[in-house]
């Protein structure tokens, strides 16, 4: 029997084929969304409807969608956190929801570092220098033996961390689940956060969004920085004041900083826009043609798992497979 599946992410599929192929070996047909496409919670959930199961991006799958969608059983997110997507309802409604965890780990950390040398060397403002007809002598700083802190020390900042001592940095890290064994091997101390905030040159985020952290990052703790620190976030747009950090790039409270993730999506209207010290993208941290094909890959594999009766390798809400007869993971 033919399964339908949903993609409502405007990455899957787009830049690597193996996922697509996967489906369609397996007797799943599969439409695409199309990119830059947005769609209503009411539209989505109609649409859904449609469909055994979706790949899903960072769109919000609220428990509307969920309840409009009869046939859905199973959701794969296109990444790994889950936090768009409505557990609780999910899971009253006996769906099964995957995530592809640490498959764009290099590639946000190889972003993290990029970003990092894009301020220090202010390489954007140059570019854009040379591209109107200038040429003007930029003095950057070095990372070179520079002090690296990283807030969360997951596998992601475990990434960064490696890639830093590359530049013989020193790296301290904050994390409240301590992976003493690692910290050892490499070199790295963990410190409070005040201490990681007030010692380091660059310091980059990586930790979930969640409602403990939320504004993890505000005011007392930019004041508490190096007003020549450099700010990368690449984890979640709301674990950091945005209003403080555009305060505090307008004041020198901080050198510089770089984003990916935004509160708003995108940012418009946003006075980071207007800022000289601050290198924008557009949440592409996990956009490499490598972490694409894994995720994707992932995320096919737990559709066709579910779908066909087995369990799947990365189950969000295991307390769902007990109400289904599963053949085992094959």
């Amino acid at each position: 029997m033919s399964h339908k599946i949903l993609s409502t992410s405007p990455t899957f599929g787009y830049y690597a084929a193996e996922p697509l192929d996967y489906l369609k070996a397996h007797g799943c047909s599969i439409d695409l969304i199309p990119q830059g496409k947005k769609m209503s919670p009411e539209e989505l959930a109609k649409t859904l409807g449609e469909y055994d199961g979706a790949v899903v991006g960072v769109e919000k799958i609220t428990a509307s969608v969920i309840e409009g969608s009869k046939k859905l059983k199973v959701l794969a997110k296109h990444g790994a956190g889950v936090d768009n997507i409505d557990m609780k309802a999910a899971s009253s409604r006996g769906i099964v929801v995957t995530s592809a965890p640490g498959t764009n780990s290099d590639a946000v950390a190889d972003l993290t570092i990029g970003l990092f040398l894009a301020l220090a060397r202010k390489i954007p403002f140059a570019d854009r220098s040379v591209r109107a007809g200038e040429w003007p002598r930029f003095a950057g700083v070095q990372i070179f033996r520079k002090v690296l802190g990283i807030i969360g020390l997951g596998e992601i900042g475990k990434r960064v961390a490696k890639r830093a001592l590359g530049f013989d940095m020193k790296v301290i890290a904050y994390d409240l689940f301590k992976d003493e064994a690692f910290a050892r091997q490499w070199g790295i101390t963990y410190l409070p956060l005040d201490e990681v905030l007030s010692a380091a040159d660059f310091i980059s985020i990586h930790i979930p969004s969640m409602p403990s952290t939320l504004k993890m990052i505000g005011a007392r703790e930019l004041k508490l920085m190096k007003p020549e620190a450099f700010l990368v976030n690449i984890s979640r747009g709301d674990v950091l004041d945005e209003e403080a950090l555009c305060r505090g790039l307008q004041e020198g409270t901080i050198r510089g900083a770089g984003l990916d993730v935004f509160s708003s999506e995108p940012p418009k209207g946003s006075p980071l826009l207007a800022l000289d010290n601050v290198v924008l993208t557009p949440h592409m941290g996990a956009y490499t043609y490598e972490a694409l094909r894994e995720t994707g890959m992932i995320c096919v594999r737990g559709i066709v798992d579910v779908l066909e009766g087995r369990k799947p390798q990365f189950v969000v809400n295991p307390e769902v497979l007990e109400t289904m007869e599963l053949k085992g993971k094959e």
